[in-house]
Formats: C-alpha cells, structure tokens, sequence
C-alpha cells in the first residue's frame, strides 16, 4: 500500500493539528490570561466554573461549562482557585479520578499552613496526580508577554508522567520549566513569589551598614571634632563633602567583598586537602550574593562620580577659589609649580577613569543579556582577570589620593585616621591573599585538589599500601 506525506509527518504535527483540551477551574484574573495563552498556542480552552452562564470576559475562543462538565473534557486540570475553595473539589472525586490536577494557587505569606498548597490538594484528592506550577508567572506577564525576570516556571509532583506533561505545556507557552523533584518541594515554590529580592537582602544591608558607619565616622572628624576644638560651623559638609567620601569607600569595600570569598574558598580547600566537602552556609550564601554586591558597588560608584563632576559649582569651592586668588594678587605672590603634585593628581584622575570604566565593565557583562553571548572562559576572564585588575586600579586610585598623608601624625582626629585609610583594610587583604594564592608553589597544589586530587585519600591509598607490603 502507497504511503501518503501525512502517513510520513512526525507525531508532534499530528499532536498539533489534534489541539490538546486543557481545563481551567477558575474564571479569575490569572485563569483568564493563562487561558488566553494557551488559546494563542493552540490549545483548546474549557473553562469550570459555579456560574457558567454569569461568566464575562474570557477569551475568545473558550468554552465555559459546569465544573463537573468542564472536568470531562480534558485530563489535566488547572485548579486556578484558591485554598480556601478547594473543599468543593471533593464532590467531583469520581469525575476527576485518574487527571493530572495542576495546582497554581499563591498565599499571602511565607509558611501561612502547614503543608504547601499543592500537598493539601494532594490529601484532599488521592486519586489524582497533583503538580504544582505556574505560581511563579503573574497574569500581567502571561498577558503581555513574558520577560527574562518571569520566563521560569517551576515544576514539582511525584508522578514523572504527569510532571512531563505539564513541562510540555510550560514549553509550548514559551516559558522555561524548572523541574524541582517531588511535591515536597511545592513549600519552596510557593514561598519563593512571596521572597523580596531574596538575593539584594544581604548587600543592600551591608551597603546601608558601610554608609551608616562611614557618615557617622566621617562626621565625628569632619564635622564634631572642628566644632569643639576651633568653634566652626562645618556641617554643610554633610550634603556634598561627606556623602562623596562615603561613596567611593563603600564602593571599594563591596568590590573587594566580591572576591574575598572566592580567596577563603581556596585557603580552606587548601586547608582541608580536598574539594569535596562542602563549605560553611554563610559562605555559600556570600558566593552566591557576588553579582548582587558587585551591581551594588558599581552603583555608588556612579554616585562618587556624579558627586565629582558638581565638585567646581559648589559655593565653598568657588569661595576657596576666589579668596586665594586675591590674597596671591594683593601678596604678590604664587604658588610654584610642583612636577611631583601635579604627577600625583593626574595619576589620581587616572587610576580613578581607568577603575571606573572595568567597573562598568564588569557590570555590563554581569547582565543576562550579555552573559549569555559569552562561552564560560570569556565571563570568567572578565569577571575574575578583569574584576582582579579592577579592584588593583580602585586600591591605587585611592592610595594615590592619601599619599603621605597616611604617615602623617596631623590626619589623626581624636586618634581616628581619615576614613579613606580604614576603606584601604579589606581591599589591600584580598590583593595580598590573592597574591599568595597566584604563587607557583600555592597555585599548583590548589589546582591538583580542584581536578579531583585529595590529601586524605592520598595517605589511605599509601597506608593501605604498606599494609599489603607487611
């Protein structure tokens, strides 16, 4: 018998002319535009609702029936309600028995029952195959389009089947599945639309500790410690003086921060001898919060050098200027040209344009969008060899700026050095850490233990050696 070009065509371009029927309980803002989406990629929608006839602005295109209608017209259903409803389901147990019931329901805060939604489901119908999903994707999103930030949809259930048929559907939607495991992980997925900037909380913490810290640092000096010694009025200080002080320093203490963890990851695998054991939690959670303290960083950055550029129009500024100027007119007198200043200044402005510009660098590379257009080596070349050489011209740029003056007796405020000289502390140890690190003898044993060598299994195999000699 003749074999025909649709006898030829794949099973997904049958699949596709056949449109999947998909249920939705629910007839609410999510429900709806999950509808409609899925109405754009083909599927055919049937809506469950109490009131079919009641129901207004669904999609084009769907049907609405009875729950108990509806249910009969597709083998997965997606329970658009929320927890509190979820007992009526009971009365529908033999007609949905057997269906894939995906749960997308959210609560209004972390931890709000004692089992996850999805798990709750789960007891209430033990026929069914339950699945959470979709819980990470807001309606406006499905509406008007996914972006990178809402693109990924976590996926969790116990049965594999029916777990893969919804990953299916999550694909077609144009979105990216996640599959998390069983359905004891639906706590997290739910919790997780509920976390605000789970990844910014630690450095934006650590940044408004640096600033509180600094100001309030910068003000006994500059501020308190004139008044009481020669009675002036310093606090205009505070508006421009002191917050460009503070910007820079908190910009430098978060560059190095960024690399100081990777430096302590490799002195305890140096230390322990092997890769394979885990490091502490908070060190964990540091490494991977570098991107977050890195953007941070490159933020106040931005700010020193907005503060720069309006230094020449300040009142006090101006004022210094003008005054000077009349006093050399009426002495008679300049100043004699320094080669050796003039060197410094010029290699100040210069460390600072060339540290500042990697800074963005680095900041530009960190974004998805670019990332992405990197293969591993390239990201890892910028953000290690070029953040190294950053974190080296921002260091330089700021002991450039003290010069001397870090050995001079006359910067002492009630004991306390300029600020400057306590934002040098951590920068100056990670370059002298990393240093050690680089050298031939550390750099070669530490990259041994990251190929897989360990130390302890070394010894065994040896002892185990000379026990099979004796």
């Amino acid at each position: 018998m003749e074999k025909t070009y649709t006898d030829t065509l794949p099973f997904t371009m049958h699949s596709l002319e056949k449109q999947e029927t998909i249920c939705i309980f629910g007839t609410g803002d999510f429900g709806r535009s999950l509808g409609f989406k899925m109405l754009q990629c083909g599927y055919t929608v049937v809506f469950g609702s109490r009131n079919p006839q009641k129901s207004s602005r669904l999609p084009n295109g769907a049907e609405v029936l009875s729950h108990s209608e509806a249910a009969q017209k597709s083998d997965i259903i997606i329970i658009a309600i929320q927890r509190e409803h979820y007992d009526f389901l009971t009365e529908l147990t033999e007609v949905l028995k057997g269906k894939i019931l995906v749960d997308v329901s959210n609560n209004l805060k972390i931890n709000q029952y004692p089992e996850s939604n999805a798990e709750y489901l789960a007891q209430l119908m033990p026929g069914n195959h339950v699945v959470k999903a979709f819980n990470t994707v807001s309606a406006w999103a499905l509406q008007s389009g996914a972006l990178d930030a809402s693109r990924q949809v976590f996926v969790c259930g116990n049965d594999s089947k029916a777990k893969r048929r919804v990953m299916d559907i999550v694909r077609t939607l144009g979105l990216t599945p996640l599959d998390k495991g069983s359905l004891m992980a639906a706590r997290e997925i739910e919790n997780y639309p509920l976390q605000l900037f789970p990844m910014w909380r630690f450095p934006l913490y650590l940044s408004a500790a640096l600033c509180i810290f600094f100001f309030f640092y910068c003000v006994i000096r500059d501020v308190i410690y004139p008044y009481v010694y020669e009675k002036k009025d310093e606090t205009f200080r505070m508006a421009i003086s002191i917050p460009n002080r503070i910007c820079p320093i908190t910009a430098l203490v978060l560059l190095a921060l960024v690399y100081l963890p990777g430096v302590i990851a490799a002195i305890l695998q140096l230390y322990r001898g092997t890769k394979y054991r885990r490091f502490p939690d908070w060190l964990d959670h540091w490494m991977l919060c570098r991107k977050q303290l890195g953007l941070v960083a490159l933020g106040f950055a931005f700010v020193h050098v907005l503060y720069t550029l309006v230094i020449p129009i300040r009142y006090y500024v101006r004022w210094r200027l003008k005054n000077t100027t009349i006093t050399q007119v009426t002495t008679n007198k300049d100043d004699p040209f320094s080669t050796t200043l003039a060197w410094r200044s010029d290699s100040y402005v210069a460390l600072g344009i060339l540290g500042f510009f990697l800074f963005v660098l680095l900041g530009i590379t960190s974004l998805p969008s670019v990332s992405n257009t990197v293969n591993w080596r390239e990201f890892r070349f910028v953000q290690s060899k070029l953040g190294y050489l950053t974190l080296i011209l921002c260091t330089a740029h700021t002991l450039v700026y003290g010069g001397k003056r870090f050995l001079s007796p006359s910067i002492l405020r009630w004991c306390l050095p300029s600020a400057y000289v306590l934002a040098l502390i951590i920068p100056c140890t990670v370059l002298v850490l990393k240093f050690a690190l680089i050298m031939p003898c550390v750099d070669k044993a530490l990259t041994r233990i990251r190929q897989g060598w360990e130390r302890n299994a070394k010894i065994s195999k040896s002892t185990l050696n000379e026990k099979t000699d004796i």
